[in-house]
Parts: C-alpha cells; structure tokens; sequence
C-alpha cells in the first residue's frame, strides 16, 4: 500500500468556457477519512467524477494507489468503490441480485458469502428479495452503501453516505463505516452537506468554493481560525464571504491530506 491513496495534484476540469475545477491539490492517506465540503456547484460532483474516470481531467494528475487514473484505470478500479443515493441502481432487480452482479462484476469468488455478511452487518434481510425501485429513501441508502463495500475497497467515495436516514440509523452507519476503515486501513474521501458528521468522523476538511480549495485543516483547526463553535458556522462564513483576505488568498500547506476541488 503506498503512503498516499489518493494523490491529486494541480487538476483541472473545462467545459468550453466554464472552469468548473481550477487546479487543485491534494491527498488522502490510507487509513485517513477526509471531508470535501461546499455549496451546490462547487465542484465535488466532477472531482468525484474524476477519480472515478468518469470524466477526464482538462489538466494535472490523478494518482490512486500509486497508479495514474487515465493511463491504467484498469490497475486499481476493483480496489476502489463509491457510494451515492442519488445514483439508483437498477430499479427492477432485487436487492440480491442488484448485490449478486456487483459481486460478480468486481471479481467477488464466493459472491454469496460476501452478500451474506453484507445483509447481517447492514440489516438487509428485511428486504434483500424486494425490487430495489420499491425501497424507502433510506433502505435504498443502506443498499447503495452495502454496494460500496461488496469488494472490501482500499479507497471509498462516499456521497452524502447517511442523507435520508434516521438518526439513529445514520448514527450506525457512521459507526460502521468507521469500524470498517479500522478493520481495513481504506482511505475514505467523503462530500456531505452533514456539518456534525464531517466533525465526528473526518480526520481533515477540504473548504472548497467555485471550483478551489479556500481553506482545510482539521475541524478543530477550522473552527479556531473562523472563532466558531461548529462547522457549519464556517460553512456559511465561506459561501457568504465572510472569509479574511490573508485566509483566501494564501496557498494553502503541503501537507498530508489535501483535498479539494469542488
């Protein structure tokens, strides 16, 4: 496993004359969970994208686990995976055979083992033979999430991982998650809208704003700066502007886990 999961450095995104990401630098350690945070348009669907090799990079690198992302996505794809609500699976397969073909897809040899256990730690029995279309918002969230860890990934992207559950369930999804990276030192980046999430489960935060990377630290490091008692006070203080010239205009450090474009 080499030190940096994720190394992204000086990336780029255009759509003709729209910038939708502008050269952003950063990395994630295995092991570490970091936050990519800003307002709608900021850019983390497309850096998500990226990484996924989805869309290609207009400029600068991406490296996941030590591999470059456009020359040989092929490498290291089985190792990473991603989770998102807003992306359905396909609607009239059941929640087994929606978890059956992911397996199969990611080379899972005792696809049913690993279904099993998937269905016990997650809670999925309830509504494992139900069509996945017919599922509540947050059953459909607990399948999007179990569908991420069918091949035990070494990095994890996670999209809003707890929007429409309950808080109590919300609660043990983090905390799984949690025990998961634990148990499997993954690299876990994670965009959410859930401010007292980021600050329970991320290591660092990346600020981003317009497509940059405004400010990163630790949650504690952010709320010291911004004199605030909580993160979505910073939240606000950036998307409104109410962020120092020195704070804005600065490079920000090299340091171990960079984040950032949105």
């Amino acid at each position: 496993m080499p030190q940096l999961s994720i190394d992204v450095q000086k990336l780029c995104k255009n759509y003709d004359e729209v910038r939708a990401v502008k050269s952003i630098t950063f990395s994630v350690k295995a092991g570490e969970t970091v936050a990519l945070l800003g307002g709608n348009g900021a850019g983390k669907t497309t850096t998500i994208s990226m990484l996924l090799g989805i869309l290609l990079p207009t400029a600068g690198s991406i490296r996941l686990l030590g591999e470059d992302i456009v020359e040989n996505r092929f490498r290291i794809m089985h190792r990473i995976n991603f989770s998102s609500p807003y992306v359905d699976l396909p609607r009239r397969l059941t929640v087994r055979q929606n978890l059956n073909f992911f397996c199969k897809l990611y080379g899972i040899v005792n696809a049913k083992d690993r279904v099993a256990v998937l269905c016990d730690e997650l809670d999925l029995y309830e509504f494992i033979d139900r069509p996945t279309g017919s599922l509540s918002s947050g059953q459909k969230t607990r399948v999007s999430v179990a569908k991420a860890l069918v091949n035990e990934p070494e990095i994890l992207l996670l999209d809003e991982p707890t929007a429409s559950l309950d808080p109590d369930t919300a609660d043990w999804v983090r905390s799984y998650l949690k025990d998961y990276q634990s148990r499997t030192h993954a690299a876990i980046l994670l965009a959410s809208h859930n401010m007292s999430e980021v600050e329970r489960i991320c290591d660092s935060v990346l600020m981003m704003k317009l497509g940059k990377i405004v400010d990163r630290g630790t949650p504690s490091d952010l709320l010291h700066r911004y004199s605030r008692t909580n993160l979505e006070e910073v939240f606000l203080d950036i998307a409104r502007d109410r962020i120092s010239p020195d704070i804005q205009e600065k490079d920000p450090p090299r340091d171990n886990l960079e984040l950032g474009d949105l």
